[in-house]
């Protein structure tokens, strides 16, 4: 539904416009424009409607991976164009912006660049060109299979540097014990060589005193 919705939204863009034209014609002939004034604020209210509806839908679509980042962003720059547009009409409409040009080239651009073709109807990007629906959700789910296998061999990756991490926390553990033996060991030899040396320096001194 979203393709007439953007046409039913751009037509609704124009008909404002063309309103806004009659209501400032008719304020400046003197003639009444209280029955202009209603259609154009019930207008304003349906096309604030239609485009919360469009960027609703752009967030469903995006949420589940029915379509490409880019294409996303492609998309959102669109409803971005047409709440500009309806931020000017309602400027125009409240007499605090110029009076709005109808031609469909400034609708089609947003009312801001001249010249410009429509933007709903960009070119498709080269990957998706020419592409049916059918086509283009096997190229999403061929997107979303590689983004997978990517984020498996990362995981894959992370697991063996733990499993090398936690190899080393036991080789540090264990050496530390060798450490701490080595230690102990040093520790007695110096007491036994201690206990030695004193032993011959009794000896000695009792070879000295029989002499």
């Amino acid at each position: 539904p979203r393709l007439p919705l953007l046409a039913a939204a751009r037509q609704l863009a124009q008909d404002i416009a063309e309103k806004i034209q009659e209501r400032n014609r008719c304020q400046r002939s003197g003639e009444s424009s209280a029955k202009v004034n209603v259609a154009i604020r019930s207008s304003l209210q349906s096309l604030r409607e239609k485009i919360e509806e469009l960027r609703e839908l752009l967030l469903r679509a995006v949420s589940t991976r029915q379509v490409t980042q880019l294409e996303g962003d492609r998309r959102q720059n669109l409803v971005d164009d047409l709440l500009t547009r309806h931020k000017q009409l309602e400027a125009s409409y409240r007499n605090e912006g110029p009076e709005p040009d109808v031609s469909r080239s400034s609708l089609m651009a947003g009312g801001v660049k001249r010249g410009v073709t429509n933007p709903w109807l960009l070119e498709e990007s080269e990957e998706t060109r020419g592409l049916g629906f059918d086509e283009l959700r096997q190229q999403q789910r061929r997107i979303i299979e590689e983004q997978d296998a990517g984020l498996d061999a990362l995981s894959s990756i992370i697991s063996r540097q733990k499993q090398m991490g936690q190899e080393i926390g036991n080789e540090l553990d264990e050496q530390n014990e060798i450490i701490d033996d080595l230690t102990n060991l040093v520790e007695n030899t110096d007491d036994r060589l201690r206990n030695q040396t004193r032993h011959v320096k009794m000896v000695d001194k009792k070879s000295a005193s029989c002499g």
